[in-house]
């Protein structure tokens, strides 16, 4: 524990010294600023290091309390998402929790101790997390509070049914996501961070949704299937295999590959909203916080893409190719230029036998074709190269923190109990 906490100082003022070289100020990451914040933030922000690093990440281009809320918010969508994920609680339990969630909010002392899930701590946690919630400003409590009222009530919706069409699928990753950016991108124009037509233009935010929860969808696969649930589109599913679950089996592994492109295809028709709703932002913040989720997501399509892996385990992406991503993705002709090259991989994959290969090429094309540079294109365009390589070292710097941070604090609860 001793060297751990020598380690955490010594990271610590190394982030502080090239927070500075950077112009930015000392310390702005919540994890490095603990002193600074209440003991709900602090916990809030703990937990969302160890739900999700890449967005505790993510959440740094964001400022003040917004950043706050949309921490606060990460971690209630993640509570619903824990209760809807868990197979050992049951469907009378469920859905009275999903319907009535949001009035979890007001209540100091709720929490829920019976999950089994790997994130049930924040449900165990549920009062830190409230509390943070309650001391926000109202403009953003009015927000969680109802993506949180509408989503618990889509969640519940699809456990009570399989999701059949391809329409549905688009439903349900609208209860699910696409609610989440239609609600923050009116937070945005309301804020004045962005035009009012951010927030009134729906279905772009909508499609940023669809994208990043279908890839989800896609990439989960075996995970949902060893616990129990599905996702994947019956309309699609159906023509390959009798039982979602038979993509599995050896012997139906081309079959499976094939439907997998199929739905890959599909998600890949929401990257020109993307492209559009990201060219409208103006705020840079704002720009790399929505900018960095749909790269993330493409890489994850061209690594999933005709890959037989994606029934036999976890494809994932590189924490390195990460941080590049997050560094890289600052405007939007750099975007295009990552969306170009991840394209051009699947591009490069289809096979010529594959049932959904002229449609696949077809909008791998015209993808290509919007996202072609007009120019060169330079990444990252707002540092001279010393002051980029104090970045990329800023983030490996932040990254290892944030996972010594979680090493330790397992360290000590397994020495509590």
């Amino acid at each position: 524990m001793e060297r751990a906490g020598q380690w955490l100082g010594r990271l610590r003022e190394s982030y502080n010294l090239l927070r500075v070289k950077l112009g930015g100020g000392a310390a702005v990451m919540p994890p490095l600023e603990q002193d600074a914040l209440s003991d709900s933030l602090q916990t809030c922000y703990r937990h969302l290091s160890q739900t999700s690093r890449s967005f505790a990440a993510v959440i740094q281009a964001l400022d003040g309390e917004l950043r706050h809320a949309v921490c606060i918010l990460y971690l209630v969508l993640r509570a619903m998402d824990t209760v809807e994920d868990d197979m050992t609680i049951s469907l009378e339990t469920k859905l009275p929790m999903l319907y009535d969630f949001d009035s979890y909010l007001y209540q100091p002392d709720w929490r829920y101790l019976e999950s089994k899930d790997k994130y049930k701590q924040v449900l165990e946690d549920f009062p830190m997390i409230s509390l943070a919630f309650r001391n926000l400003s109202k403009i953003y409590r009015d927000v969680i509070a109802d993506v949180c009222r509408k989503v618990g009530a889509g969640i519940a919706e699809f456990l009570q049914k399989k999701v059949d069409s391809l329409h549905e699928w688009d439903k349900y990753c609208h209860y699910v996501v696409g609610l989440v950016y239609v609600d923050l991108s009116h937070l945005f124009s309301v804020l004045e961070l962005e035009d009012p037509i951010g927030g009134q233009d729906t279905e772009l935010a909508n499609s940023m949704g669809l994208f990043l929860q279908k890839t989800n969808i896609i990439r989960d696969y075996l995970e949902d299937q060893l616990e129990g649930r599905e996702f994947w589109p019956r309309e699609v599913w159906s023509r390959y295999t009798k039982e979602l679950s038979d993509l599995t089996k050896p012997e139906n592994i081309d079959a499976a590959v094939q439907c997998l492109n199929e739905l890959i295809t599909n998600a890949l028709h929401h990257i020109p909203d993307v492209l559009k709703y990201l060219s409208r932002l103006k705020n840079q913040r704002v720009f790399n916080f929505c900018a960095i989720p749909p790269m993330i997501a493409i890489a994850t399509l061209a690594a999933c893409y005709n890959n037989k892996q994606v029934f036999r385990g976890v494809v994932k992406i590189r924490k390195g190719q990460v941080v590049t991503l997050m560094m890289d993705a600052t405007n939007i002709e750099a975007v295009k230029a990552i969306m170009y090259q991840y394209v051009g991989e699947i591009y490069r994959k289809i096979p010529s036998t594959d049932p959904s290969s002229n449609k696949t090429q077809q909008i791998a094309v015209s993808l290509q074709t919007i996202c072609s540079p007009s120019g060169t294109v330079v990444l990252c365009n707002r540092y001279s190269p010393i002051y980029l390589s104090c970045a990329v070292l800023l983030a490996a710097l932040s990254w290892q923190y944030l996972s010594l941070m979680s090493e330790v604090l397992e360290d000590e609860q397994a020495s509590e109990n």
